[in-house]
């Protein structure tokens, strides 16, 4: 296996769709991924995996039940299983994620932004 370095802005030049996450690596059962937000998400929960969203570029509200998190350039978030949240960004923020593998994008809710099969980029 050959180990090479990633450049993030040159993955995240690769697409433009908003709110589907892409592959750039693998770390100890989880992936490594990069996205592109932009408007509303859904508000959902994850009953077994925490998630890290790490803001590369831009900024991502996160709304919780009693408060909603300003994410900037920088600066980044865990949500710990079980707690609902909703993702939100007025203006395109590109966004560093660490996830399980088993992690569904949308949780416990279904609806049209469901990602199931993830690009490898």
């Amino acid at each position: 296996m050959e180990i090479e370095k990633i450049n993030l802005a040159a993955k995240l030049a690769t697409f433009n769709e908003y709110w589907t996450p892409k592959i750039v690596g693998e770390l100890n059962g989880q992936y490594v991924k990069v996205a592109k937000f932009k408007g509303e998400f859904v508000m959902h929960k994850h009953d077994a995996e925490d998630e890290l969203f790490y803001v590369i570029d831009g900024q991502l509200f996160i709304q919780l039940e009693d408060k909603t998190l300003e994410l900037n350039a920088g600066e980044c978030v865990v949500i710990p299983r079980g707690v609902e949240h909703k993702p939100f960004a007025p203006k395109e923020v590109s966004v560093l994620l660490f996830e399980p593998k088993t992690t569904l994008n949308t949780g416990n809710t279904k609806s049209d932004l469901t990602q199931t099969n993830l690009d490898k980029i």
